[in-house]
């Protein structure tokens, strides 16, 4: 598999001495406009890596936060014609920041795999995370994603032991995402000292990058977790952000996109500082 952007950019954050900042929005949230220039915004702000939430009806995985930012999005009538449209409008301004799909198999397998593989791939997709696809199921999605050269992404927990972990890994690329936490997005982060030890226990299984996410909110928080991992995920703080800035009716105001912004750059100056001692 050649080089992807993921690659490239995980690689240019090592050498500047800091982890990636990989930030998640959910497509169409709370409108279409507002999610684009959200989208659009995020790379100025500090995002190193973008996930694009795909909206579901069901997201199993996902604490309130990200429940209602499914349910905003699908309630303006959003679908993932409409967000592989924002991954081509995004590409008409930035051709460098990493974009990955995010969700459930649901949606992707209604549509045929291989042909929303190579669609997503034309839209300026550059990998997939899907939380529930196992890893025994690589040929569903997996393997057509990387025969397209895309990345796809597994999930490591800290239920997944050292039996489990070559499984997770075997067709894993880009980077190994590490659920600090058993449960929902958005619980608070998992005691620090046990999240440097999953990290460091994983590394020594891959040499991709380790990024760690699922209740990182601060910037502080950020710079202790970064100081050994590789990458930092932040979601449900910036879905937050979104939600907090809506009028009583619950559409967007002229403050959304900016308080998404100012969450992000926050966030970015903690993995800034990461590793300055």
């Amino acid at each position: 598999m050649t080089e992807t952007r993921i690659d490239r950019r995980f690689k240019a954050c090592a050498d500047a001495g800091r982890p990636a900042l990989v930030t998640f929005i959910t497509a169409g949230d709370p409108d279409l406009e507002t999610s684009q220039a959200v989208l659009n915004a995020l790379p100025e702000a500090g995002a190193d890596v973008i996930e694009l939430g795909m909206p579901f009806s069901d997201p199993m995985a996902e604490g309130i936060p990200i429940q209602l930012g499914n349910q905003r999005a699908l309630a303006a009538g959003h679908t993932m014609d409409k967000t592989l449209q924002m991954v081509r409008r995004f590409r008409e301004q930035d051709d460098d920041t990493p974009i990955i799909l995010m969700g459930y198999y649901n949606p992707i397998y209604v549509r045929d795999p291989e042909k929303f593989v190579k669609i997503a791939r034309d839209a300026g997709v550059d990998g997939f995370i899907i939380v529930d696809i196992p890893a025994e199921a690589d040929d569903e999605l997996c393997i057509p994603a990387l025969e397209a050269g895309l990345n796809f992404i597994r999930l490591a927990t800290p239920t997944t032991d050292d039996k489990r972990l070559p499984a997770v890994l075997a067709n894993t690329s880009g980077f190994v995402y590490y659920v600090s936490v058993t449960g929902i997005t958005g619980a608070n982060i998992a005691d620090t000292g046990r999240v440097t030890q999953a990290v460091n226990r994983i590394k020594s299984h891959t040499d991709l990058p380790v990024a760690v996410g699922f209740g990182v909110k601060t910037a502080d928080q950020a710079a202790v977790i970064g100081k050994d991992a590789d990458g930092v995920v932040v979601g449900s703080v910036l879905v937050n952000a979104i939600r907090d800035s809506l009028d009583e009716a619950g559409k967007a105001t002229d403050r959304t996109v900016n308080a998404v912004s100012a969450v992000v750059r926050d966030l970015a100056s903690g993995c800034a500082r990461a590793r300055s001692n």
